[in-house]
């Protein structure tokens, strides 16, 4: 079977190696022709377990994505700079809070043993793990939350595979003649568009609109005031009302990322972006200046009105299959919709309704 694959994310790298496990004499030819995907600005948390998001199709998503990624680690022996189960903590500034959290991580741990384990922990715990930090709020660990960083992961999937796949480092233009679908003018049996934000610049010239807007994110990467050092295996840290501070294998700290709506596609680094997760980072760490800021990541994620991903395949072409959408959620859903993309092409038939709206709510 011969396969185009339009995108080199989150979901295209996981598509091509999944499609190789199970399928390894397809030939894929791989369109890696966008640049500033939602992958460079992407904080790489995967803990979907306590959000409050009442989206249930994506919540049931997000879990199974936080277990795919578990077992891929594990199979492939990710190195800890790629993948690394490093535990989430959550804070809260009242007990009343807290108890409505531990509470729902005890009603969620019943269907995600994934998880790990939980428990409370004190602020004078948590400053033990980050002695830098000033904050007297108690929290909620759970065992289970890891952190991804998403270049590195793709990175590991294409040296993977690179002996098996045709990389093309250009921009891809689909065309439909009858029942076949081309690329660049070759004919292709499939065609995967896992282009995030770039979906519906890639369906128009075939008449086809996509709901899919895009959101540019923002992160900085700091060091430590004072020479301070943070041990590479700490937990991501989620303290309420402030952005996300997550560890990183290099002694340094990332603080993010935005949610940026307004932006379009613009890649350039703002100063009153980086001013305000600055600002945040400076609420809990004493003594952070500007000059700690190390390098600030831009990139651009794709989103849905209803902040939901999506993915199959479309309608009037059976031959495309496509996925968007995945917001700032990508790297723990991207993967499992990867996956589910090879089993969409096994198994036509499936029912993905637990897990995402019919492709006609984001594609016609």
């Amino acid at each position: 079977m011969k396969i185009a694959v339009i995108g080199n994310g989150i979901v295209g790298a996981t598509f091509v190696n999944e499609m190789l496990e199970r399928h390894p004499n397809s030939d894929i030819v791989q369109f890696d022709g966008l640049k500033g995907t939602a992958t460079i600005a992407s904080a790489g948390i995967i803990a979907p377990w306590l959000s409050k998001r009442r989206n249930q199709k994506w919540y049931n998503l997000a879990r199974q994505g936080a277990e795919f990624m578990q077992e891929m680690a594990q199979k492939y022996q990710m190195p800890k700079d790629v993948y690394l189960q490093s535990g989430v903590i959550y804070t809260r500034d009242s007990d009343d809070k807290l108890q409505s959290l531990l509470e729902l991580a005890q009603q969620r741990i019943q269907n995600a043993p994934q998880m790990g384990d939980f428990s409370e922990v004190t602020s004078s715990q948590i400053k033990k793990l980050f002695p830098f930090i000033q904050s007297t709020s108690n929290g909620v660990f759970v065992r289970g939350g890891a952190r991804i960083d998403g270049q590195r992961f793709i990175h590991f999937l294409n040296l993977r595979n690179q002996e098996k796949v045709q990389v093309v480092q250009a921009p891809a233009k689909i065309t439909i003649e009858g029942q076949q679908a081309f690329v660049n003018g070759s004919n292709f049996d499939l065609v995967i568009v896992a282009a995030g934000a770039w979906l519906a610049q890639t369906l128009a010239p075939l008449g086809i609109q996509a709901q899919v807007r895009p959101q540019k994110g923002q992160l900085i990467e700091i060091n430590l005031p004072d020479n301070q050092f943070i041990d590479h295996n700490a937990p991501v840290l989620m303290p309420e009302g402030e952005r996300d501070f997550i560890p990183t294998n290099d002694g340094t700290l990332l603080i993010g990322a935005t949610h940026e709506n307004d932006q379009g596609f613009d890649l350039t680094v703002s100063a009153e972006i980086v001013k305000d997760l600055l600002a945040s980072g400076q609420r809990i760490i004493p003594g952070l200046s500007e000059k700690a800021i190390k390098h600030v990541r831009v990139g651009t994620r794709a989103y849905t009105e209803d902040f939901a991903p999506f993915f199959g395949r479309l309608p009037q072409h059976s031959q495309i299959l496509v996925a968007s959408g995945l917001g700032s959620s990508g790297l723990t859903t991207g993967p499992i919709i990867g996956k589910l993309l090879v089993d969409l092409i096994d198994n036509p038939l499936l029912d993905v309704s637990h897990l995402t709206k019919p492709i006609s709510t984001y594609v016609n």
